[in-house]
């Protein structure tokens, strides 16, 4: 159900009636059959690129929407409210942009950005490690520059890297020193780099069309142009994109729960036991009060730190809070659409089951909800 929200400008409600009605059309009836089956949307990326609703907060000179994070994550919402794997792959892409953007030097940004910003070139976002999730310092994947100093031979593994088999470019954190944080480098690594291969897929209980993999690299030359910044930069550029890339999840994951809502109201008014619809009972009733609740807060909470972010002000504790309340919420409120609809939640005959499969891994990927109550606790305590 659409929802009315304060906009910035006439241009940003244009892009949030455009991004509705594209998620009417083509993305909404196009998720569960796609989900079932298991397909990557590459077409559908292709297709937000064309309506230039990939990487909107990005700069117009480069290709970008030139718009405030908060329209952009806005539009995400919108997105996951009709089909949460590319809801995640929007946000993932925009991950991968965000270095090069904030750190890249203007002749990687001429070269580079307009064909990531215009969504021609899909990206993946390589940090993870077998060893090293939470545990950044913890990389080992290693990048030794050659002798006259033209390129960086990259040895080891990243580990469950969206897009991966997919993507046209992979933006990676590699070792290139000894120290645990301030030995990382980063290096946006073209698709096709002899060196670099795939794992199988892995095979998740949600978020099927979201394809995600192992990518190995064996000696993989990558150009020295390719760094991003400077030697040992890596860990800075990698924590400042994350902060970013929560908010992404958050909004996600609040479009997520908006639609389980939607999908248990509209039940709720419909199906009848006792003679009247199970809406009139308090029990329900409040319990879709609760879910509202929920909802409501979560898109607050995601939208109080992107203004942060966009006024200039810090928001990486915004950004954890939005993170763990929105996912957190995503996950209560469709676990509470399987109950209001009983035992046809249970079933594929209804997307509540669907919802809540994809709910969970909200709370585990941009950090865990474990590692968003670190960070805010620390914060919080420092101040």
């Amino acid at each position: 159900m659409p929802v009315d929200r304060l906009m910035p400008t006439e241009e940003s409600a244009d892009l949030i009636a455009l991004t509705r009605e594209i998620c009417r059309d083509h993305l909404a009836p196009t998720a569960g059959p796609a989900e079932a089956a298991g397909e990557f949307p590459r077409d559908t990326f292709r297709l937000l690129g064309e309506a230039g609703l990939l990487s909107l907060s990005y700069p117009e000179e480069f290709g970008g929407g030139g718009q405030p994070y908060e329209v952009y994550l806005q539009v995400v919402e919108e997105i996951a409210s009709a089909w949460m794997s590319v809801a995640v792959g929007v946000s993932v892409h925009s991950l991968t942009c965000f270095p090069v953007d904030r750190f890249g030097t203007e002749e990687q940004k001429k070269r580079l950005l307009p064909e990531m910003l215009s969504g021609r070139t899909l990206g993946a976002y390589c940090l993870s490690e077998p060893q090293a999730g939470s545990d950044v310092a913890g990389i080992r994947t290693r990048a030794t520059r050659s002798g006259d100093g033209s390129a960086y031979r990259v040895s080891g593994g990243k580990a469950w890297i969206s897009h991966a088999g997919h993507a046209d470019f992979y933006t990676a954190f590699v070792r290139t020193g000894d120290h645990p944080s301030k030995g990382l480098s980063c290096l946006v690594i073209p698709a096709g780099t002899e060196g670099m291969t795939f794992a199988p897929p892995e095979r998740k209980m949600g978020l099927a069309c979201d394809t995600v993999r192992e990518v190995l690299f064996d000696g993989a030359q990558v150009p020295a142009d390719r760094l991003v910044g400077e030697e040992g930069m890596g860990m800075p550029i990698a924590l400042a994109a994350l902060d970013s890339g929560r908010l992404g999840i958050a909004a996600a994951a609040t479009g997520l729960a908006q639609s389980a809502l939607d999908v248990a109201a509209r039940y709720a008014k419909e199906r009848e036991q006792f003679g009247r619809p199970i809406a009139q009972f308090q029990g329900v009733a409040f319990l879709l009060a609760d879910m509202e609740a929920a909802v409501t807060s979560a898109r607050a909470s995601y939208l109080h730190a992107a203004r942060l972010k966009d006024a200039g002000r810090p928001f990486s504790k915004q950004a954890a809070v939005a993170k763990l309340v929105c996912t957190d919420a995503a996950m209560k409120v469709t676990t509470d659409a399987v109950q209001v609809l009983g035992g046809y939640g249970y079933t594929e005959d209804f997307p509540a089951e669907r919802y809540l499969r994809e709910a969970k891994v909200t709370q585990i990927f941009e950090g865990t909800n474990q590692i968003q109550r670190l960070v805010i606790s620390r914060q919080l305590l420092s101040d």
